[in-house]
């Protein structure tokens, strides 16, 4: 997917670059990514292809590298490209800001009803002290009542996270909890076992992920190579 006359994986790589991290990893296990990222100079790991999840990839990648228990790891998807890098420092920040935390992500209020009851956006609920009890593909919370009734915050989460390396050793001994399989969010089986994941308010709304043809057609807008259709 050439956007600018580079593949996305550069446009994603140049956005975590702009951030504070130590270390910058491309992991995949798709080898025409790995050959183009190693052609702009990126390490690259190339991984299992059977992972179920992101996080199960990340974690091979941390055992690979000797990566420090007390280490942190901001997981950037490689369908990103537009990721501000004030989030992926914001990100790490809300995770070593919570030691009780062995993930951190981020959220945004959603302002329209039509996000609301999209099974695309993924939901959070988090408690008094921002930790998440749930995210749901379902309009979560639900207001039952309206008449005398404060609205209850709406979020949706951002597909960004940060993990303790500890986390992402427990993460993989343990196998796809029902939730997790049930709605198709990987960090359910975190909260399945009883870990903490901690929910930022993120500073500045990004845009949208490239996760299908119109969302790559808006992003060819965005950087100028042709006219946004519908």
């Amino acid at each position: 997917m050439p956007v600018a006359g580079q593949p996305l994986i550069w446009h994603v790589y140049q956005a975590a670059q702009r951030s504070a991290a130590h270390e910058i990893v491309i992991a995949t296990d798709d080898a025409r990514i790995a050959d183009a990222a190693r052609d702009f100079g990126a390490r690259v790991y190339l991984t299992r292809a059977d992972h179920p999840s992101g996080t199960d990839r990340i974690a091979e990648v941390a055992a690979q590298c000797g990566w420090a228990d007390d280490d942190l790891v901001v997981n950037l998807q490689g369908d990103e490209p537009d990721m501000p890098a004030a989030l992926l420092d914001q990100v790490a920040h809300e995770l070593a800001d919570h030691p009780n935390a062995a993930i951190a992500t981020l959220a945004v209020p959603i302002s329209q009803a039509a996000e609301h009851t999209d099974p695309a956006v993924v939901k959070v609920v988090t408690n008094q002290a921002g930790m998440a009890l749930y995210f749901s593909r379902a309009p979560l919370p639900w207001q039952r009542d309206t008449a005398d009734t404060p609205t209850p915050a709406r979020l949706r989460h951002l597909g960004i996270y940060a993990y303790r390396v500890n986390f992402l050793h427990r993460y993989t001994t343990w196998p796809g909890s029902p939730l997790e399989q049930a709605e198709s969010l990987e960090q359910l089986r975190a909260l399945w076992h009883g870990e903490h994941i901690r929910v930022g308010i993120a500073s500045q709304t990004p845009p949208p992920g490239i996760d299908t043809a119109a969302d790559y057609a808006q992003l060819l807008h965005r950087t100028g190579n042709t006219p946004c259709t519908s």
